[in-house]
C-alpha cells in the first residue's frame, strides 16, 4: 500500500507561485505515494474537489480571499475527518509556515501519530512575516518547534528555522527547474532587459526602472507578471518619460516564459528580499547573464563572476553601470563563460528530477 501523504498549501493551481510549482513539480514524480492537498479555494469559479496531476485537491471555503483564514482555523479538523472517512495518513506535509503552516500543525496535534514535515518557501521579508502572524505568535512558531523535519530551500530559510525555535534535522533542498522547457539558447544582444516577478515592492522593481534612467536610449525593459504595484510603476515610468522605453507585458503562461527569456541579452530583478527566486534560476537555465542582489537564497547559487553579477537592492546606478558593463563588446567572451558556467551549476543542483528523488527520501524516512 502507498505511503498516504496530506499537504496543505495556502494556495494550489491554477493559481501559482514558487510553492505551488513545487508541490506540482514533486508530487507528479513520486507516483509510490498517494498524494492529498488541502489548499483555499479563493475564487468561487474553482472546484471544491479535482484531481491535479498525481494528487487530490480539496478546497475550503466560499471563493474569496478570507478562505485563508478558514484553512488555517478549519483545514486540520478537516484533514482529521478526511483521514477517518477515507482512511489515514502517515505524513502531514505543510507548505510554508503560514496559514497552510498553522492548518498541518492542527492536523497534527489531532493525529499526533503523523509525521509533520514542514517546508520553508517564504520569499518576503521574513520580519514582514513574523509581524503578519503577532497576533498569533505563541501558534506561529510552534509551527516550527512541533515539525518532526523541516525542508527549506534555501541557508537563509534554514537559519530562519533554527531562529524560530525548531531542534529538528533541518534539510536544504532547494526549488527547481524543468530543464526540458528552460532550453538553453543563449542571449541575443539586443540590449533587452527582462524581469519576470511579481509586481510587488519588495521584488524591487522600482529600482530596476529608474536603472533605465542611467542607460542609453537603445536600452529597453521588458516587465511580465501582475500585481499590486503595476500602478506605481506605470507613474514611475511616465515621470521619467520611458514610456517608449519600458513595456509591461501582464500576465504570461509559465509555458511560454522561456520563450520571452529567450529573446533577451540580460535578466535583473533588484529583489530586497527573496526566500530562493527561481525567475533568477530559470534566465540563467536558458543561457541569461544575472544581476541579482545579494540578499536570502540568491547568495546560494549566484556568485559574483562566477554565475552571475551581484548589485545591492535600491542602487539603480550601480544596477545601469553593471548592465553597460555585461554588454559592451570587449566583455562578451567573459560573460559567455559566466553563462556556461550558471547553466551547468542549474542542471547539477537544481533539476526537478534530483529534487523529486530528494524528497521521496525524505517522505520515506518519515513514513518510516
Amino acid at each position: 500500500m502507498k505511503p498516504r501523504v496530506i499537504i496543505y498549501s495556502t494556495a494550489y493551481y491554477p493559481i501559482i507561485g514558487g510553492a505551488e510549482v513545487a508541490i506540482r513539480e514533486i508530487t507528479d514524480r513520486l507516483p509510490n505515494f498517494d498524494f492529498v492537498l488541502i489548499t483555499a479555494r479563493l475564487k468561487k469559479t474553482l472546484p471544491k474537489v479535482e484531481v491535479i496531476g498525481n494528487t487530490k485537491v480539496y478546497r475550503l471555503g466560499v471563493g474569496c480571499p478570507l478562505d485563508k483564514l478558514w484553512l488555517a482555523f478549519w483545514g486540520g479538523y478537516f484533514g482529521a475527518r478526511l483521514a477517518k472517512k477515507e482512511g489515514s495518513f502517515s505524513i502531514v506535509w505543510g507548505v510554508m509556515a503560514s496559514f497552510a503552516g498553522l492548518s498541518a500543525l492542527r492536523f497534527k496535534e489531532l493525529r499526533p501519530d503523523t509525521s509533520f514535515l514542514l517546508t520553508l518557501q517564504e520569499g518576503d521579508d521574513l520580519v514582514s512575516v513574523e509581524r503578519k502572524m503577532f497576533l498569533l505568535k505563541w501558534r506561529f512558531r510552534k509551527i516550527f518547534s512541533s515539525a518532526d523535519y523541516i525542508q527549506a530551500i534555501s541557508h537563509y530559510l534554514a537559519d530562519w528555522a533554527r531562529r524560530m525555535g525548531s531542534s529538528v534535522p533541518v534539510e536544504i533542498v532547494p526549488n527547481g527547474v524543468d530543464l526540458e522547457k528552460y532550453v538553453f539558447r543563449g542571449r541575443k544582444k539586443n540590449h533587452l532587459i527582462i524581469t519576470t516577478s511579481r509586481l510587488v515592492k519588495k521584488n524591487g522593481l522600482d529600482t530596476l526602472v529608474r536603472a533605465m534612467i542611467f542607460l542609453p536610449k537603445d536600452y529597453k525593459l521588458q516587465i511580465i507578471g501582475v500585481g499590486s504595484e503595476l500602478s506605481a510603476l506605470k507613474n514611475l515610468v511616465s515621470k521619467f518619460k520611458l514610456i517608449d522605453r519600458v513595456l509591461f507585458v501582464g500576465f504570461v503562461p509559465n509555458s511560454e516564459i522561456p520563450n520571452y527569456l529567450a529573446e533577451a541579452e540580460i535578466f535583473s530583478r533588484p529583489a530586497r528580499s527573496e526566500g530562493l527566486g527561481n525567475s533568477f534560476l530559470e534566465a540563467m537555465a536558458v543561457g541569461l547573464p544575472v544581476i541579482a542582489p545579494p540578499v536570502g537564497g540568491i547568495v546560494d547559487f549566484l556568485r559574483e563572476g562566477e554565475t552571475g553579477w551581484l548589485v545591492g537592492p535600491d542602487e539603480p546606478i550601480a544596477l545601469a553601470d553593471k548592465i553597460k558593463a555585461l554588454t559592451l563588446e570587449a566583455n562578451c567572451s567573459q560573460v559567455d563563460e559566466v553563462v556556461l558556467r550558471a547553466r551547468r551549476l542549474v542542471e547539477e543542483n537544481y533539476n526537478w528530477d534530483k529534487i523529486a528523488d530528494k524528497m521521496a527520501d525524505i517522505l520515506a524516512k518519515l513514513d518510516g
